[in-house]
């Protein structure tokens, strides 16, 4: 698998996890690169310093939303929707960056966040019961598991930028 593929099954399982903190961070390293491959495309926006920032608020307020009682599971139909929109966006944008099919992109994101929302809401609730800690702490511990992840994704993998490409005789 290339990098692309990679940062697009990572970050869309973390879009399963957090639905705004997979398009946040990559939309923050697209104003770093600013790929001209999504000239003339809606991705475009991403590189915008005004999305970047809405997606960045998105992402906090998700942070804390999923803590209230209120909150529906992430396992139902509008939330898990939203989660594997997310993960077909950032699927969708790396690959369009690397010059390849976005539309397989946006399957493979969209795909790997409906696998990252179940494990992740398998996970949390295996370890509220195991631990016997308030599920909105090991959510808190969720958040920092997702951060820290997706800042590996995106900061430490260069995510965003083009790969060189590789042409053949």
């Amino acid at each position: 698998m290339s990098k692309h593929q990679w940062q697009t099954v990572g970050l869309g399982v973390l879009a399963g996890f957090r639905s705004m903190t997979a398009p946040a961070l990559l939309s923050s390293n697209l104003l770093t690169y600013h790929p001209r491959t999504l000239d003339g495309s809606p991705l475009r926006l991403l590189r915008k310093p005004l999305v970047a920032h809405g997606l960045k608020l998105l992402a906090a307020g998700e942070l804390v939303g999923d803590k209230l009682p209120q909150t529906p599971d992430r396992t139902d139909a509008t939330p898990l929707l939203g989660r594997a929109a997310a993960g077909a966006l950032v699927g969708a944008t790396l690959y369009r960056v690397n010059h390849d099919n976005q539309w397989r992109g946006a399957l493979l994101g969209g795909l790997a966040a409906v696998a990252g929302t179940y494990l992740s809401y398998f996970l949390r609730k295996k370890a509220t019961e195991e631990s016997g800690l308030p599920g909105g702490l090991v959510g808190g511990f969720e958040d920092l598991l997702t951060l820290g992840s997706g800042l590996a994704l995106t900061k430490g993998s260069h995510a965003g930028e083009p790969e060189s490409r590789r042409w053949a005789l």
